[in-house]
């Protein structure tokens, strides 16, 4: 049985509120699937080609600043705790910490932007992005080095999409939160909303290890 805040939400396509959750739900992980298979192109290209190419993939890895990659994977791991204490604060309808979390997450997820603009330039300054000028002082494989970071601008770059896209609804969400819109009752959307933040956690989880780390073992 539907409670009356939850009712308020149903939209008129729904029977009740626990139907429109259940679609909600089965939305957002049909949805992060595509997604999944999305990135996934890309995987199996770096697969492919780093099997193709290991010495020019392992002397490019080593340019990638292991720093800057580890900090901004504190930062996402960091920024999934805050998102996931939001969801929670919002089934229990504490308002005050429901904002406060969000706003947290919002922070992590620009201080993770902002890193990533940070690297993107240094590579712009040392001409390590390819094209027709790209260089890479120490590496095995200039050409196959150049397809390391075209892939390499390729994942991160999607990745960083996903999250300038998810800034933007967690500023809705912060939004609709002081407006009092979310209850323990109803609180779909920032259920929704944590299960894809968690997903770009996740996604980057792989894409560190990938480009960052693994290579470096062998140097």
């Amino acid at each position: 049985m539907s409670s009356p805040a939850a009712a308020a939400n149903v939209r008129h396509h729904f029977e009740n509120a626990e139907q429109q959750k259940d679609a909600s739900t089965i939305g957002m992980w049909i949805f992060l699937v595509t997604e999944l298979m999305f990135f996934g192109g890309l995987f199996m290209a770096y697969f492919v080609y780093r099997q193709a190419y290991p010495d020019a993939f392992a002397s490019a890895s080593n340019k990638t600043d292991l720093l800057i990659g580890a900090f901004n994977t504190t930062v996402l791991i960091c920024s999934s705790l805050t998102m996931a204490l939001a969801v929670n604060a919002a089934a229990v309808g504490k308002k005050a910490l429901l904002i406060m979390f969000l706003v947290a997450t919002l922070l992590l997820g620009s201080a993770f932007l902002g890193v990533k603009t940070y690297e993107y330039h240094d590579k712009w300054v040392h001409h390590e992005i390819p094209g027709q000028h790209f260089e890479c002082e120490g590496c095995k494989d200039s050409g196959h080095a150049s397809l390391f970071f075209s892939l390499y601008f390729a994942m991160t770059g999607l990745h960083a999409s996903h999250m300038i896209i998810g800034a933007g609804y967690l500023i809705f969400l912060i939004i609709q939160a002081k407006k009092g819109k979310f209850t323990p009752a109803w609180h779909t959307p920032v259920e929704m909303f944590g299960l894809y933040w968690h997903f770009i956690d996740i996604v980057w989880i792989f894409l560190f290890p990938l480009l960052y780390l693994i290579d470096r073992v062998h140097k």
